[in-house]
């Protein structure tokens, strides 16, 4: 278990260091071809409420898709994060230059004064972070089990899809029995279903 956790945090580092020597334009570039692949996804598109994770560090910031959803009159979710526990309250965001505050994790979170808790079993589709992937959906994120203890709440018929670069995708990701796959990777160059 100890050796896994050392391989994942040795791949996580080996990631985050790859795509951190992106240039600003190189970066844009590649994000701009996920948001339009993404928002042209039939899933995506056929899809009322989306779950949409701010990004925190070393996470593709989805800022752009976020306010793109909400243009195409989308129910958007995001996350609400407590220190200490693994749980998250899923916030409705309607209006990102008036409802984001700066949350525990330091990313920006939904304001829960401002904004109504939506029920997870509401949730179509979910986006769903990481910092590498592999081509049977296996995902590692930042360490702290966060999403692996929510996807399993998501509603069996909600895609969990994850965004990554090419760069983010390696042969095969090491997993722990409490770790979760996502069902679907979608990168500047393609869209891979879980095998």
């Amino acid at each position: 278990m100890d050796d896994i956790k050392e391989k994942k945090c040795e791949i996580r580092n080996e990631i985050i260091e790859k795509i951190g020597k992106y240039g600003d334009k190189e970066r844009a570039d590649k994000m701009a071809v996920l948001k339009e692949r993404l928002l042209s996804f039939a899933n995506f598109q056929e899809s009322k409420i989306a779950f949409l994770p701010s990004s925190r560090e070393n996470e593709m910031d989805l800022s752009g898709i976020i306010r793109q959803s909400i243009k195409l009159n989308k129910i958007v979710v995001l996350p609400s994060f407590q220190i200490g526990r693994k749980d998250m309250t899923l916030l409705k965001l309607d209006d990102p230059d008036r409802e984001l505050i700066k949350g525990p994790l330091g990313n920006m979170e939904p304001d829960p004064q401002r904004c109504k808790v939506v029920p997870i079993d509401s949730i179509d589709i979910a986006i769903i972070p990481g910092i590498a992937f592999d081509e049977k959906g296996g995902r590692i994120g930042t360490g702290k089990g966060y999403f692996d203890h929510f996807i399993p709440k998501l509603p069996i018929t909600a895609r969990k899809v994850s965004l990554a670069f090419e760069d983010q995708l390696i042969q095969q990701v090491p997993m722990e029995s409490h770790d979760k796959y996502v069902d679907i990777i979608i990168t500047e160059k393609r869209v891979i279903y879980k095998i």
